[in-house]
């Protein structure tokens, strides 16, 4: 896996060199396709598992009380959960461009997020700010929604019980802000400062890959993510893209 010190160093040859630009290309393309292959090939018969014990238990209800039976269920989720979050920081920069209109694209977040809330008879109070001078952006749209849903779902697991989540953007100059402020349990000073690389994580359960291939997307686009965060008051992301 590349860390950011082995990329800066491979941007400066680059620039230095134009043989080893292309040297260095293809192998970071060889690269990917060795990581994508062996996820998937290892997620294709991971899969055939799961859904060999799900049916296992549908026939077999007594399964269910078997000695360590859920956590062998929540280990092979856990695994495919892995593969697939690998598979897509794998290809976090490797982006689809379209022209859409920005402000849609919250607004249809916002509104799906509130949604899950509800369904869930959530504690948690969300609102947002989203205005209509935001105007087009160039970019991939489908890899942006999931850098946007990352946040907001990261926020509501860090609130237990009430609390509260906003979700804002604004547009100033030639950037775009967008903000997701949350009241949860903040994250503390020997963490934050390592989240945002892979495998690094501070959600129980979690992978450590989904805020580093949010960081990823968002520096494909040639923006920033950072985060604001205090112990028991809660965190603030703030993504700044250029337009």
């Amino acid at each position: 896996m590349l860390h950011n010190i082995d990329i800066n160093k491979m941007n400066t040859l680059t620039e230095e060199n134009p043989d080893a630009k292309q040297i260095i290309g293809q192998l970071l393309d060889n690269h990917h396709r060795i990581v994508s292959t062996i996820a998937h090939e290892i997620r294709n018969p991971l899969t055939l598992v799961s859904s060999s014990l799900q049916v296992t238990e549908l026939q077999h209800p007594e399964v269910k009380d078997f000695s360590h039976w859920k956590q062998t269920i929540e280990d092979i989720e856990f695994i495919c959960q892995l593969l697939n979050d690998l598979s897509s920081f794998n290809n976090g920069d490797m982006l689809n461009y379209s022209v859409f209109s920005i402000e849609r694209l919250l607004k249809n977040i916002a509104v799906s997020f509130a949604i899950s809330l509800d369904s869930e008879v959530s504690d948690i109070e969300f609102s947002s700010s989203i205005p209509s001078d935001l105007g087009d952006y160039t970019g991939d749209r489908v890899k942006l929604e999931q850098v946007f849903l990352n946040l907001l779902c990261n926020a509501s697991e860090s609130i237990c019980g009430k609390g509260q989540i906003y979700f804002s953007a604004i547009r100033t100059g030639e950037f775009l802000i967008i903000q997701c402020k949350d009241s949860g349990c903040g994250i503390s000073d020997d963490v934050i400062d390592y989240i945002f690389e892979p495998f690094k994580t501070y959600k129980e359960g979690g992978t450590g890959l989904g805020l580093s291939l949010s960081k990823k997307i968002i520096e494909s686009h040639r923006g920033t993510i950072s985060v604001d965060s205090k112990v028991d008051q809660g965190s603030t992301f703030t993504i700044k893209l250029p337009v």
